[in-house]
């Protein structure tokens, strides 16, 4: 049964929906008290969630209303009452007649600079009225800016903001808020602060000028890590707007510029703006280059999925599946999302363009050696390599493909393209790799039905504490095994030996990893 026209708290009719999303439904409603037009935010009826999640889910509608009520400024939406509906909270708000800034992208257009620009100064002004009443965003993106008719520029949903003094409603291993705006500081489970805010609208004006976010890739989890360590992307279409979205992207927040440098910035690009909104269509990218694809110490994540029928991906000039056990990275102790990555290089798409010609080249001076060191046999069928920037030597199947390393890790692949050994590291350990790889288990559960664990068990490899983490999940085409060993000394440097491949061969793949893991070394 349809709710339009339905009575809510006595108050508010619905009399259409205006907007839809995974927690709830927001309606233009008629207050029947004062005769005007407003936004209804419902929440919809969870019956999954335990009693306790509920009460988080509760508690951060009413601190959405909270927050929002102590900003007064003509950029925010304004928040008029928290009502109850049928035991659900509703939030009712200032009714804005707009489309979203998502809504414009999602139809292929992108913004010339100029009205990029204008549209992020009605933001960064939202949030030096959040930021100065002590309220942080945390969710700023293209989906939560309304573009008024009349040319105003809203920021609305506050509903993970968070304001000073208040506790956090978030757990261990959890991250809150759309993947692709969330800073690296937040993927890294540090605290943050304002900028976090700035480097969300970063994103939004990359992907306002460019139709992608920056560090899209093929699953969340890849995405995640690409936040952390990937570099930018060229922009081909930002102009004017480039510098400054290159500063409001910086890994380090300490690197990215001021509230007020940010708006004088925006308003020396926003001058040669049109006085209509002006927008274009989205270009198709071409070949880029390929950024710096770090390969994760991580299990693969368990969404990736094989994107053809044959379960291969399309990589440049052949298939290079990975099976969604594909590439992983470097954790870097990330909480919740900082996880391991899949995929290859994939050609076309708008989101993928990126990967083309990953693993191509060689990068930097993570050069591979072949000498062998007098510490270990190398097994017949392998051969040793000293990966010198990682600081450690091992055996790798004759045969396999190197991919493209980073600093941190460097990925194998076999002659299939469907097994894969990846090394790499983590700086600083902490006290046992399995605190990490519970981080990042307890979100992928959350999320992925796919996966299933094997086991997770604490030991001791070369004197050192040590982590085990065998688990399985499945592409579209075939089912995949994994096992994860990370070991070192807490404040030094953590090593991680991941193997995945097809469950169907892992009676032949795993004694890969026992032969690598026999013959793993240190400087």
């Amino acid at each position: 049964m349809s709710d339009e026209g339905r009575l809510v708290a006595g108050r508010y009719r619905l009399i259409d929906r205006i907007g839809r999303g995974g927690m709830g439904t927001v309606w233009r409603a008629e207050d029947e008290v004062l005769s005007r037009q407003v936004a209804l935010k419902r929440l919809h009826v969870q019956p999954h969630l335990t009693d306790d999640e509920l009460a988080t889910l509760y508690e951060r509608t009413r601190r959405e209303a909270r927050s929002a009520a102590r900003i007064a400024h003509p950029n925010v939406v304004v928040v008029h009452d928290v009502v109850d509906d049928q035991g659900l909270p509703c939030i009712v708000m200032e009714y804005v007649p707009s489309t979203t800034l998502d809504g414009l992208l999602k139809r292929g257009e992108v913004l010339p600079p100029a009205e990029a620009a204008r549209i992020g100064l009605g933001m960064i002004a939202a949030l030096r009225a959040a930021h100065t009443a002590g309220v942080l965003h945390r969710d700023v993106k293209p989906g939560n800016v309304l573009l008024g008719a009349d040319g105003r520029v809203v920021l609305t949903d506050f509903g993970i903001a968070m304001t000073s003094g208040t506790s956090t409603l978030t757990k261990t291993g959890e991250i809150v808020g759309s993947i692709d705006y969330i800073a690296p500081e937040r993927m890294k489970g540090r605290n943050s602060g304002p900028a976090a805010d700035l480097w969300a609208l970063g994103a939004t004006l990359y992907q306002s000028v460019e139709g992608r976010p920056p560090f899209r890739k093929d699953t969340a989890v890849e995405t995640a890590y690409a936040i952390v360590v990937d570099p930018l992307i060229p922009m081909k279409q930002a102009g004017a707007l480039e510098p400054l979205i290159d500063a409001l992207l910086a890994k380090d927040p300490a690197e990215r510029p001021s509230m007020e440098e940010t708006e004088r910035a925006l308003r020396v690009v926003a001058a040669q703006a049109p006085t209509q909104p002006q927008t274009q269509p989205l270009s198709q990218p071409g070949p880029q280059p390929a950024p710096t694809r770090s390969l994760p110490t991580r299990p693969s994540d368990p969404t990736t999925l094989d994107n053809d029928g044959s379960g291969r991906r399309k990589g440049k000039g052949k298939d290079t599946d990975r099976g969604g056990g594909g590439r992983k990275r470097r954790p870097l102790v990330l909480s919740a999302l900082a996880l391991t990555v899949v995929g290859a290089a994939v050609a076309g798409g708008l989101y993928m363009a990126a990967h083309r010609d990953s693993g191509s080249r060689a990068h930097g001076t993570a050069a591979a050696s072949t000498s062998t060191p007098t510490a270990a046999p190398v097994p017949k069928g392998f051969h040793l390599v000293e990966e010198k920037t990682l600081g450690a030597s091992y055996a790798v199947p004759d045969g396999w493909k190197r991919g493209k390393p980073s600093s941190e890790q460097v990925s194998y692949t076999d002659p299939s393209g469907l097994v894969e050994l990846t090394v790499g590291t983590v700086d600083p350990a902490g006290p046992n790799p399995e605190s990490h790889f519970k981080n990042i288990e307890a979100n992928t559960k959350l999320n992925y039905a796919t996966y299933r664990r094997i086991r997770m068990e604490r030991t001791a490899f070369q004197g050192k504490a040590a982590a085990v983490w065998e688990f399985t999940f499945k592409g579209r085409v075939r089912a995949f095994r994994a096992i994860d060993l990370g070991f070192g000394q807490e404040g030094g440097k953590e090593y991680d030996i991941y193997l995945s491949a097809p469950e169907a061969r892992w009676d032949k793949y795993r004694p890969v990893f026992d032969k690598v893991k026999a013959g793993f070394r240190t400087d």
